[in-house]
């Protein structure tokens, strides 16, 4: 089995030709894995339904079980979420961060990202290299930990996600060694503050 193609790409000082040979592999359908300020994440365009569907299959997840997806800023976050004035406040200040917000979804999110209550995952990651792709690519992405069912904790550099999930996916963006910790999950739905999950993110300006 042939090794999966990897770009090394400084997460400090990305390199527009780097960030758009990773823009050109999703515009074309493909799943990657990539840094993030948590852990290593597999992603892909959240409009591409075939790509999605490979990142469900890699991690074995039913589909009522919706990926959240990763903006590269607060105002791309404005378009696939209905963000009430309380919850502006308290994320306007953590963001960039590691912090996944479940808030209710706009119409142009893809169904397969939409739970059965209407809400959607999102992200605004404290890491270059995804905020550009995202970026040049025009549109939010899928993200989820590069974990597999069976793993017990996230991979920490490249060189293990590679060994992992490397045959399964067509890009690895290679973006240096992280402590990976999981973000924090909160759900900001019909104004009420609700700890999903505490991660590396701070609670303490939602509590």
């Amino acid at each position: 089995m042939s090794p999966v193609r990897t770009i090394e790409i400084d997460p400090e000082r990305p390199r527009p030709r780097q960030i758009q040979a990773v823009v050109e592999v999703l515009r074309r359908g493909g799943v990657i894995c990539y840094p993030t300020d948590t852990v290593y994440g597999i992603g892909c365009d959240i409009y591409n339904n075939k790509a999605v569907k490979r990142v469900f299959q890699i991690k074995r997840r039913a589909k009522e079980k919706p990926f959240s997806l990763m903006c590269a800023d607060f105002k791309e976050m404005n378009n696939y979420c209905h963000i009430s004035n309380m919850a502006y406040r308290l994320m306007r200040k953590s963001l960039p961060g590691p912090y996944t917000f479940i808030l209710p979804a706009a119409k142009i999110v893809p169904k397969i990202m939409v739970t059965r209550q209407k809400t959607v995952g999102i992200r605004v990651p404290d890491n270059n290299i995804c905020r550009e792709m995202i970026s040049g690519l025009g549109n939010a992405i899928l993200t989820t930990s590069a974990i597999l069912p069976g793993d017990e904790t996230a991979m920490a550099n490249a060189y293990e996600v590679e060994e992992r999930i490397g045959p399964m996916v067509d890009l690895l963006v290679d973006g240096g060694p992280l402590f990976p910790d999981p973000s924090t999950v909160i759900s900001l739905v019909g104004d009420q503050v609700e700890i999903i999950r505490e991660g590396r993110g701070d609670i303490s300006p939602f509590l």
